[in-house]
């Protein structure tokens, strides 16, 4: 997918890209392992979770459309960049403003007083948002991926540093909401050292109603998505209490970062990247098939054995405590797969003009999600998560005909893309299952045990690739070539 500034470009940027992923996935990884472990008991996550999910539903009018209203601005002009920061600055105390509305409410529905203060610290952290949402969207225009790296990984050092450290000291639920305000904190720091958007108070009136137009219909938009991807903790949170919240976040949380460690740390190259292809005139088609297959060639095995090792990943990274989120966490991880079978599914219609229909699609994709998670969680947490494998289902037919529709993929390619997808992730939990089920169990396999058949697992990924002739076999391979090449440069032996 090279577009614009050519191969090299984007490959630097994917790479820079996936170091900013990896960092923050290592850094947010390794804390809520410590803190889970250690410190804080399922039913003090489930109250930051709970707390947390309730301010993200407000959440979407932070950004209010700004990222993605200066990527696709010809020429993000200073007055442009202006305008910008003082929306995202008004927009954030009215945020603020909002979480402290709902702070009292959202802690007497669940009968939990300790409610109130962590989202009165979640409100703070989101006023100082605002100085790293331009920045970023900026850099991100232009690719500089390393310098978004600094902004995250700066933020997620700091977001550690200060969670582990209060959770140590006691703070329980509210460490986790402290080192919000402290990463939103460095975060704007970094953000302005590398790019800085200085406030002003010249605005023209005429030009402001533009940009909250266009965020406007996107805000719409990202509120009805918010509430489906944030009302599963809320909702088993209140049916099946905070201890259950707990449990369920840990799981779908453990799903969703093997998810963006695999496949998210390029996927912030892509909206760029197909906007470059469509000022080109480009078909789009190909392109998109491309990514389905790479998603499909790394996501859906990754997925696959973590569901198969479930329970030994659980038992050693948390602990007993833990071990009734195993399969919570299998079932959410099956269900990750329906949702990566259609790729920036919101992504393209915004980009190609299509944010009203899209909007209908996401109407019935959140009424789809909280209906089955409601149906699961009346019955069990289990239930609850079974809900998710549901309603991937649901979501694939409800976008996969419009999308091919608006985008022009080819049935039969992607088709070939699932299959052999479907193939590979076979093969890659077959050492995997052989090891919990021949030769240990899963309570008995261990550290070692665990390694031994993760690596066996990811060397039949590997054959398999190359067996099945994977359609993204050429794109991993010069991604990998990519990466290694200065290493062969440097153990070349010089020459004269």
């Amino acid at each position: 997918m090279d577009a614009g500034r050519g191969t090299g470009s984007v490959k630097s940027a994917a790479l820079w890209a996936a170091a900013s992923q990896y960092t923050q996935f290592v850094l947010q990884f390794a804390t809520s392992v410590i803190v889970s472990r250690f410190f804080l008991k399922p039913e003090e996550i489930g109250l930051f979770s709970v707390a947390l999910a309730a301010a993200m539903i407000l959440s979407v009018i932070q950004d209010f459309g700004l990222t993605r209203y200066l990527g696709r601005h010809p020429t993000a002009d200073e007055d442009t960049v202006r305008h910008c920061t003082v929306i995202a600055a008004g927009f954030s105390f009215l945020l603020a403003a909002l979480i402290m509305a709902i702070a009292w409410p959202v802690s007497r529905f669940y009968a939990e007083p300790k409610l109130f203060p962590i989202l009165g610290l979640i409100a703070a952290s989101y006023l100082l948002n605002p100085w790293s949402i331009v920045p970023v969207a900026l850099l991100s225009r232009r690719l500089d991926f390393r310098g978004t790296f600094i902004v995250n990984a700066t933020g997620s050092v700091t977001n550690s540093a200060c969670a582990l450290t209060l959770a140590a000291l006691g703070f329980s639920a509210t460490s986790l909401a402290w080192a919000m305000i402290a990463q939103a904190g460095a975060r704007a720091v970094a953000a302005q050292l590398q790019r800085p958007t200085p406030p002003s108070l010249r605005v023209r009136r005429e030009r402001a109603r533009e940009i909250i137009g266009f965020g406007s219909g996107s805000a719409l938009l990202y509120l009805s998505g918010g509430i489906g991807m944030r009302t599963p903790d809320l909702i088993v949170g209140r049916m099946q209490g905070m201890t259950a919240a707990g449990l369920f976040s840990r799981g779908v949380a453990l799903a969703t970062q093997l998810h963006y460690l695999v496949a998210g740390a390029v996927s912030s190259i892509y909206y760029p990247t197909f906007a470059r292809l469509r000022d080109e005139g480009k078909d789009l088609g190909p392109y998109y098939e491309r990514v389905v297959a790479a998603h499909g060639a790394i996501v859906w095995p990754a997925m696959a054995l973590l569901a198969v090792l479930s329970e030994p990943v659980i038992l050693l990274l948390y602990g007993p405590g833990w071990a009734e989120a195993a399969p919570l966490l299998a079932l959410v991880a099956l269900a990750e797969c329906c949702f990566v079978a259609l790729p920036l599914h919101m992504d393209l219609p915004i980009l190609l003009g299509r944010l009203r229909s899209l909007l209908w699609f996401n109407l019935a994709d959140t009424a789809l999600s909280v209906a089955t998670l409601a149906a699961g969680a009346a019955i069990g947490v289990e239930a609850a998560a079974a809900s998710r494998l549901v309603y991937g289902l649901g979501w694939f037919f409800l976008y996969a005909f419009w999308l091919q529709r608006l985008i022009g993929f080819r049935w039969r390619a992607t088709l070939r893309v699932y299959v052999s997808s479907a193939l590979v992730a076979v093969v890659t939990m077959a050492p995997a299952i052989y090891a919990v089920t021949v030769w240990r169990s899963p309570a008995t396999l261990g550290f070692v045990g665990l390694v031994i058949a993760g690596t066996a697992s990811v060397l039949a990924w590997a054959a398999a690739i190359a067996l099945v002739r994977h359609p993204a076999r050429d794109d991993i391979a010069g991604m990998v070539g990519h990466v290694l090449g200065p290493i062969r440069v440097r153990l070349r032996p010089s020459q004269g």
